[in-house]
Protein backbone atom coordinates (compact mmCIF):
# COMPACT_ATOMS: atom_id res chain seq x y z
CA UNK A 1 0.00 0.00 0.00
CA UNK A 2 1.50 3.41 -0.87
CA UNK A 3 2.47 5.73 2.14
CA UNK A 4 0.49 8.55 3.25
CA UNK A 5 2.65 11.32 1.88
CA UNK A 6 2.39 13.96 5.08
CA UNK A 7 3.14 17.62 4.71
CA UNK A 8 4.41 18.63 8.84
CA UNK A 9 3.60 22.10 9.78
CA UNK A 10 5.45 23.87 12.07
CA UNK A 11 7.56 26.52 13.24
CA UNK A 12 5.82 30.14 11.93
CA UNK A 13 6.31 33.31 13.44
CA UNK A 14 4.05 32.88 16.61
CA UNK A 15 5.99 33.15 20.44
CA UNK A 16 5.10 29.79 20.29
CA UNK A 17 7.75 29.12 17.87
CA UNK A 18 10.15 26.76 19.92
CA UNK A 19 7.47 24.38 21.20
CA UNK A 20 5.95 24.20 17.98
CA UNK A 21 9.07 23.26 16.67
CA UNK A 22 9.61 20.33 19.23
CA UNK A 23 6.09 19.31 19.14
CA UNK A 24 6.84 18.88 15.13
CA UNK A 25 9.71 16.63 15.83
CA UNK A 26 7.95 14.15 18.42
CA UNK A 27 5.21 13.51 15.63
CA UNK A 28 7.35 13.43 12.68
CA UNK A 29 9.46 10.45 15.27
CA UNK A 30 6.55 8.87 16.18
CA UNK A 31 4.52 8.71 12.47
CA UNK A 32 4.70 4.93 11.70
CA UNK A 33 7.63 5.13 8.42
CA UNK A 34 6.09 2.35 7.32
CA UNK A 35 2.57 4.18 6.66
CA UNK A 36 3.66 7.55 6.04
CA UNK A 37 6.51 9.81 3.70
CA UNK A 38 7.06 13.39 6.34
CA UNK A 39 8.67 16.40 4.74
CA UNK A 40 8.72 19.36 6.45
CA UNK A 41 7.56 22.70 6.07
CA UNK A 42 7.79 25.85 8.08
CA UNK A 43 5.29 28.57 7.47
CA UNK A 44 7.56 31.41 8.35
CA UNK A 45 9.55 30.63 4.78
CA UNK A 46 8.15 27.94 3.29
CA UNK A 47 4.59 28.63 2.31
CA UNK A 48 5.58 29.29 -1.76
CA UNK A 49 7.20 25.74 -1.51
CA UNK A 50 4.29 24.46 -0.06
CA UNK A 51 2.00 25.37 -2.52
CA UNK A 52 4.20 24.52 -4.96
CA UNK A 53 4.31 20.64 -3.59
CA UNK A 54 0.52 20.51 -3.09
CA UNK A 55 0.44 17.83 -5.92
CA UNK A 56 2.84 15.33 -4.08
CA UNK A 57 0.74 16.15 -0.26
CA UNK A 58 -1.81 13.91 0.61
CA UNK A 59 -2.32 15.11 4.06
CA UNK A 60 -1.40 18.40 6.43
CA UNK A 61 -0.20 17.65 9.71
CA UNK A 62 -0.90 20.67 11.62
CA UNK A 63 2.07 21.81 14.97
CA UNK A 64 1.37 25.37 14.58
CA UNK A 65 0.21 27.41 17.95
CA UNK A 66 -1.12 30.76 18.32
CA UNK A 67 -1.52 33.54 15.56
CA UNK A 68 -0.44 32.21 11.90
CA UNK A 69 -1.46 28.79 12.83
CA UNK A 70 -4.10 27.90 15.31
CA UNK A 71 -6.22 30.85 14.08
CA UNK A 72 -7.25 29.59 10.83
CA UNK A 73 -5.06 31.29 8.37
CA UNK A 74 -3.45 27.80 7.50
CA UNK A 75 -6.38 25.79 7.31
CA UNK A 76 -7.85 28.46 4.85
CA UNK A 77 -4.52 28.34 2.93
CA UNK A 78 -4.71 24.42 3.09
CA UNK A 79 -8.34 24.20 2.26
CA UNK A 80 -7.63 26.83 -1.27
CA UNK A 81 -4.85 24.37 -2.09
CA UNK A 82 -7.59 21.40 -1.35
CA UNK A 83 -4.74 19.36 1.41
CA UNK A 84 -6.81 18.20 4.05
CA UNK A 85 -5.47 18.70 7.17
CA UNK A 86 -6.37 17.74 11.03
CA UNK A 87 -8.44 19.24 13.55
CA UNK A 88 -10.46 22.15 12.99
CA UNK A 89 -11.07 24.64 9.66
CA UNK A 90 -11.44 27.71 9.35
CA UNK A 91 -14.22 28.65 11.16
CA UNK A 92 -13.71 27.19 14.44
CA UNK A 93 -10.25 27.65 14.60
CA UNK A 94 -10.81 31.83 14.69
CA UNK A 95 -13.50 31.01 16.80
CA UNK A 96 -11.98 29.26 19.89
CA UNK A 97 -8.67 31.69 19.19
CA UNK A 98 -10.59 34.81 19.79
CA UNK A 99 -11.61 34.32 23.88
CA UNK A 100 -13.57 36.77 24.00
CA UNK A 101 -16.04 35.64 21.44
CA UNK A 102 -15.54 31.96 22.48
CA UNK A 103 -16.87 32.73 25.95
CA UNK A 104 -19.69 34.71 24.58
CA UNK A 105 -20.68 31.74 22.75
CA UNK A 106 -20.16 29.60 25.80
CA UNK A 107 -21.96 31.88 28.12
CA UNK A 108 -24.94 31.76 24.98
CA UNK A 109 -24.87 27.65 25.49
CA UNK A 110 -25.42 28.00 28.84
CA UNK A 111 -21.70 26.92 29.97
CA UNK A 112 -20.25 28.84 33.46
CA UNK A 113 -17.68 31.30 33.06
CA UNK A 114 -16.21 33.85 34.86
CA UNK A 115 -17.30 37.85 34.23
CA UNK A 116 -15.22 39.80 31.97
CA UNK A 117 -14.77 42.57 29.82
CA UNK A 118 -12.86 43.31 26.72
CA UNK A 119 -10.90 46.48 25.94
CA UNK A 120 -10.72 46.36 22.30
CA UNK A 121 -7.33 48.08 21.02
CA UNK A 122 -6.87 51.89 21.71
CA UNK A 123 -9.67 51.86 24.49
CA UNK A 124 -8.59 53.44 27.73
CA UNK A 125 -9.38 51.36 30.93
CA UNK A 126 -11.12 52.99 34.09
CA UNK A 127 -9.12 50.63 36.21
CA UNK A 128 -11.27 51.43 39.40
CA UNK A 129 -14.52 50.74 37.37
CA UNK A 130 -13.35 47.59 36.16
CA UNK A 131 -12.44 46.65 39.96
CA UNK A 132 -15.62 47.81 41.09
CA UNK A 133 -17.33 45.12 39.27
CA UNK A 134 -15.28 42.24 38.78
CA UNK A 135 -13.63 42.59 41.83
CA UNK A 136 -9.83 41.14 42.66
CA UNK A 137 -7.89 39.71 42.37
CA UNK A 138 -8.16 39.84 38.22
CA UNK A 139 -6.70 37.86 34.98
CA UNK A 140 -5.40 39.61 32.25
CA UNK A 141 -4.64 38.28 29.38
CA UNK A 142 -4.27 38.87 24.97
CA UNK A 143 -7.69 38.17 23.26
CA UNK A 144 -6.05 36.23 20.57
CA UNK A 145 -2.68 34.62 21.82
CA UNK A 146 -2.04 31.28 23.37
CA UNK A 147 0.21 29.40 25.97
CA UNK A 148 -0.56 32.00 28.55
CA UNK A 149 1.77 34.26 26.58
CA UNK A 150 0.81 38.20 27.96
CA UNK A 151 -1.50 36.48 31.30
CA UNK A 152 -0.57 38.39 34.53
CA UNK A 153 -2.23 38.49 37.87
CA UNK A 154 -3.74 41.97 39.18
CA UNK A 155 -4.40 41.67 43.06
CA UNK A 156 -4.43 45.89 43.08
CA UNK A 157 -4.98 49.14 40.54
CA UNK A 158 -1.14 49.00 40.05
CA UNK A 159 -1.17 45.56 38.72
CA UNK A 160 -4.18 45.85 36.79
CA UNK A 161 -2.18 48.75 34.77
CA UNK A 162 0.68 47.21 34.11
CA UNK A 163 -1.20 43.97 33.21
CA UNK A 164 -2.94 45.21 30.94
CA UNK A 165 -0.09 46.97 29.39
CA UNK A 166 1.80 43.71 29.66
CA UNK A 167 -0.91 42.27 27.53
CA UNK A 168 -0.79 44.62 24.81
CA UNK A 169 -3.18 47.06 25.89
CA UNK A 170 -3.70 49.88 23.31
CA UNK A 171 -1.99 47.70 20.91
CA UNK A 172 -4.32 44.70 20.57
CA UNK A 173 -7.79 43.45 22.60
CA UNK A 174 -6.51 43.12 26.06
CA UNK A 175 -9.35 40.27 28.11
CA UNK A 176 -9.75 41.09 31.90
CA UNK A 177 -11.78 38.74 33.83
CA UNK A 178 -12.76 37.96 37.34
CA UNK A 179 -9.94 35.17 38.98
CA UNK A 180 -11.37 31.49 40.13
CA UNK A 181 -9.72 30.21 43.03
CA UNK A 182 -9.35 26.45 43.20
CA UNK A 183 -7.58 23.62 41.01
CA UNK A 184 -7.07 23.88 37.10
CA UNK A 185 -7.97 20.97 35.16
CA UNK A 186 -8.35 20.11 31.56
CA UNK A 187 -10.30 17.26 29.38
CA UNK A 188 -9.75 16.35 25.79
CA UNK A 189 -12.47 15.07 23.09
CA UNK A 190 -11.37 13.88 19.98
CA UNK A 191 -14.08 13.07 16.91
CA UNK A 192 -15.75 14.69 14.03
CA UNK A 193 -19.58 13.89 14.35
CA UNK A 194 -19.09 11.38 17.24
CA UNK A 195 -17.03 12.35 19.93
CA UNK A 196 -14.78 10.62 22.43
CA UNK A 197 -13.86 12.48 25.69
CA UNK A 198 -10.24 11.73 27.13
CA UNK A 199 -9.75 11.20 30.82
CA UNK A 200 -9.51 14.61 32.97
CA UNK A 201 -6.19 16.12 34.05
CA UNK A 202 -5.50 18.27 36.83
CA UNK A 203 -2.64 20.52 36.87
CA UNK A 204 -0.78 21.83 39.31
CA UNK A 205 1.75 24.44 38.78
CA UNK A 206 4.95 24.14 41.10
CA UNK A 207 4.63 25.88 44.03
CA UNK A 208 6.78 28.81 42.44
CA UNK A 209 4.40 29.70 39.83
CA UNK A 210 1.10 31.54 40.77
CA UNK A 211 -0.69 30.16 37.73
CA UNK A 212 0.01 27.72 35.15
CA UNK A 213 2.20 30.35 32.90
CA UNK A 214 3.98 30.05 29.65
CA UNK A 215 7.74 28.56 31.91
CA UNK A 216 5.45 26.60 34.32
CA UNK A 217 4.10 24.95 30.83
CA UNK A 218 7.47 23.97 29.16
CA UNK A 219 10.02 24.05 31.59
CA UNK A 220 10.79 20.29 32.65
CA UNK A 221 9.32 19.68 36.12
CA UNK A 222 7.97 22.89 36.46
CA UNK A 223 4.38 21.84 37.16
CA UNK A 224 3.03 18.05 38.12
CA UNK A 225 0.27 17.01 35.64
CA UNK A 226 -2.26 13.72 37.15
CA UNK A 227 -3.85 12.00 34.49
CA UNK A 228 -6.23 10.76 35.79
CA UNK A 229 -7.63 13.49 37.79
CA UNK A 230 -8.21 12.69 41.64
CA UNK A 231 -11.49 14.42 41.17
CA UNK A 232 -15.26 12.79 42.52
CA UNK A 233 -16.83 11.10 39.66
CA UNK A 234 -19.38 13.81 39.07
CA UNK A 235 -17.01 16.45 38.61
CA UNK A 236 -15.01 14.59 35.73
CA UNK A 237 -18.10 13.67 34.17
CA UNK A 238 -19.11 17.15 34.55
CA UNK A 239 -15.72 18.32 32.88
CA UNK A 240 -16.05 16.16 30.30
CA UNK A 241 -19.52 16.63 29.35
CA UNK A 242 -18.43 20.52 28.83
CA UNK A 243 -15.53 20.02 27.08
CA UNK A 244 -17.70 18.01 24.33
CA UNK A 245 -20.36 20.77 24.85
CA UNK A 246 -17.73 23.87 24.40
CA UNK A 247 -15.88 21.40 21.34
CA UNK A 248 -19.83 21.37 19.54
CA UNK A 249 -20.58 25.16 19.90
CA UNK A 250 -17.21 26.27 18.99
CA UNK A 251 -17.88 24.11 15.82
CA UNK A 252 -14.60 22.58 16.20
CA UNK A 253 -13.48 18.88 14.42
CA UNK A 254 -11.06 16.36 14.76
CA UNK A 255 -10.07 16.94 18.41
CA UNK A 256 -9.94 19.69 21.12
CA UNK A 257 -8.68 20.43 24.96
CA UNK A 258 -10.76 22.65 27.18
CA UNK A 259 -9.37 24.55 30.38
CA UNK A 260 -11.38 25.08 33.26
CA UNK A 261 -11.44 26.16 37.31
CA UNK A 262 -12.55 24.04 39.58
CA UNK A 263 -13.76 25.93 42.43
CA UNK A 264 -13.28 25.22 46.21
CA UNK A 265 -17.26 24.21 46.64
CA UNK A 266 -16.51 22.34 43.09
CA UNK A 267 -18.37 24.59 40.61
CA UNK A 268 -16.61 24.28 36.98
CA UNK A 269 -15.79 27.28 35.10
CA UNK A 270 -14.57 27.53 31.57
CA UNK A 271 -11.67 29.10 30.60
CA UNK A 272 -11.07 28.39 26.52
CA UNK A 273 -10.36 25.83 24.45
CA UNK A 274 -7.35 24.70 22.50
CA UNK A 275 -7.56 23.70 18.91
CA UNK A 276 -4.05 22.44 18.31
CA UNK A 277 -3.09 21.13 21.64
CA UNK A 278 0.65 20.73 22.33
CA UNK A 279 1.69 17.06 20.35
CA UNK A 280 5.12 16.32 22.47
CA UNK A 281 4.41 12.78 24.12
CA UNK A 282 4.84 14.18 27.67
CA UNK A 283 2.02 16.93 26.76
CA UNK A 284 -1.80 16.91 27.74
CA UNK A 285 -3.70 15.88 25.22
CA UNK A 286 -1.24 12.33 24.61
CA UNK A 287 -0.87 11.89 28.11
CA UNK A 288 -5.46 11.72 28.32
CA UNK A 289 -4.90 9.69 25.05
CA UNK A 290 -1.86 7.28 26.60
CA UNK A 291 -4.59 6.53 29.81
CA UNK A 292 -7.29 5.91 27.42
CA UNK A 293 -5.57 3.21 26.23
CA UNK A 294 -3.90 4.90 22.52
CA UNK A 295 -0.31 4.77 22.09
CA UNK A 296 1.32 8.55 20.66
CA UNK A 297 1.37 7.13 17.12
CA UNK A 298 -2.07 5.63 17.48
CA UNK A 299 -3.27 9.14 18.95
CA UNK A 300 -1.98 10.78 15.35
CA UNK A 301 -3.02 7.83 13.26
CA UNK A 302 -6.53 8.87 14.52
CA UNK A 303 -6.11 12.33 14.10
CA UNK A 304 -5.06 11.55 10.47
CA UNK A 305 -8.11 9.15 9.75
CA UNK A 306 -10.46 12.18 11.35
CA UNK A 307 -9.02 14.52 9.35
CA UNK A 308 -9.38 12.48 6.20
CA UNK A 309 -12.73 11.74 6.91
CA UNK A 310 -13.67 15.35 7.47
CA UNK A 311 -12.42 15.97 3.80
Amino acid sequence: MAKIRVALLAGGVSGEREVSLRGAEAVAAALDPDKFAVRRFDPAHDLAALAAAKGEIDFAFIILHGVGGEDGTVQGMLDLLGIPYQGSGVLGSAVAMDKDLAKELYKIAGLPVADWLTLEPGQVADTEAIIARLGLPLVIKPVREGSSLGLSIAHDRAELIAGIDRAGGGRRAVMIERFIPGRELTAGVVGNDRLEALPVVEIVPGAQYEFFDYEAKYQPGASKEICPAPVADAIRDKAQDYAMRAHRVLRLSGYSRTDMRLDPDGNLYLLETNTIPGMTETSLLPQMAAVHGWSFSRLLEKLVELGMEKK
